[in-house]
């Protein structure tokens, strides 16, 4: 462990970089990059990673998802090809290579590159290098999550089974985990697609966390408008609450000042491969045709009302049971 411990800490404090230094089994660290078109005929997630199962047994992979066609495919690669940059967020995957900046694409059926410009990360601040707040020191977390960049604008193209896809002009949004294995129960749901002229994020994530010998409901995300970014965590004393009818979340997130109301309605999916003690043998639907209809107040007033399009939108789990009140 020892020769691992400043890369560790290097990460601690970008939570974008490679985490899992060190790590031999029960473990799994991916990263999510969504792309939706300027003219919101493609929307697609690349989401590249490492597999470190119970036994000790590792692969990486890239997981592609076509939100529109409502597809995903799972490409399997040797974990020697699995390379990390030890001192900056950079990730290469055979042919393949994740930067904040740039993203380089050469898979059977996806090649190409894109160019991430006016990227957004989350703002560090004092004992919080991420936006898990102080959760982030706390070394027994089942899953670790991270925000690469809430908003950035896309330049470049893909060929995609054969068709020229130009993302010139389009949005993108960046997030990870890293842990043992995604939570038991979930609600998360992004979206970049609201009536704006500035550049607007919503990004929410609930799950059932366990702790100690117990669990809790967590919460954390944000959304960006005008400029600021509002937090919303289960860490700065916000208060939440959930309702599901039917297959549509409701959530109020609330601070004395800020407050949100969500309704968050899933579109078509398609299946991913998800952690379960760093082995992939797990599955949740995703659909990146989600609708978030968003009310946002501060000091009690409606300053904002909106409908967010191409949202990924994943509800999994018994979320009525372990996540909704009342």
């Amino acid at each position: 462990m020892l020769p691992h411990l400043h890369k560790k800490w290097r990460a601690l404090w970008q939570p974008d970089m490679y985490h899992g230094w060190g790590k031999t089994r029960n473990y799994f660290e991916g990263w999510y990059f969504k792309f939706v078109s300027a003219d919101k005929q493609t929307a697609m997630a690349v989401i590249p990673g490492i597999s470190m199962d119970p036994s000790g047994e590792r692969h990486a992979f890239i997981q592609v998802l076509d939100g529109i066609r409502n597809k995903a495919y799972y490409h399997r690669f040797l974990a020697s090809e699995f390379k990390p940059d030890p001192k900056k967020f950079c990730l290469q995957l055979g042919q393949n290579v994740f930067s904040r900046k740039k993203i380089t694409l050469d898979l059977p059926d996806l090649k190409g590159e894109i160019l991430l410009e006016n990227t957004t990360p989350w703002p560090k601040m004092l004992g919080a290098p991420g936006i898990m707040g102080w959760y982030s020191f706390v070394p027994f977390m089942e899953c670790y999550h991270g925000v690469v960049s809430l908003h950035h604008t896309l330049k470049g193209s893909l060929t995609f089974q054969n068709h020229n896809i130009l993302l010139d002009n389009g949005i993108g949004y960046a997030e990870k985990d890293w842990g043992q294995s995604f939570p038991s129960s979930w609600i998360w749901m992004q979206s970049n697609h609201f009536d704006s002229e500035e550049p607007m994020c919503l990004m929410i994530s609930v799950a059932r966390i366990p702790w100690l010998r117990g669990h809790f409901v967590g919460f954390i995300g944000g959304l960006l408008y005008k400029g600021t970014l509002h937090r919303f965590a289960t860490y700065t004393g916000a208060k939440l609450a959930v309702k599901l009818v039917a297959n549509t979340v409701h959530l109020n997130i609330g601070t004395p000042k800020t407050r949100l109301e969500i309704i968050g309605t899933p579109g078509p999916g398609a299946a991913l491969v998800s952690p379960i003690s760093g082995e992939m043998t797990g599955k949740v639907n995703e659909s990146l045709q989600g609708i978030l209809e968003l009310k946002f107040y501060q000091d009690n007033k409606l300053v904002y009302t909106g409908t967010g399009t191409n949202a990924g939108l994943e509800l999994a789990g018994n979320i009525q049971q372990e996540l909704a009140e009342g």
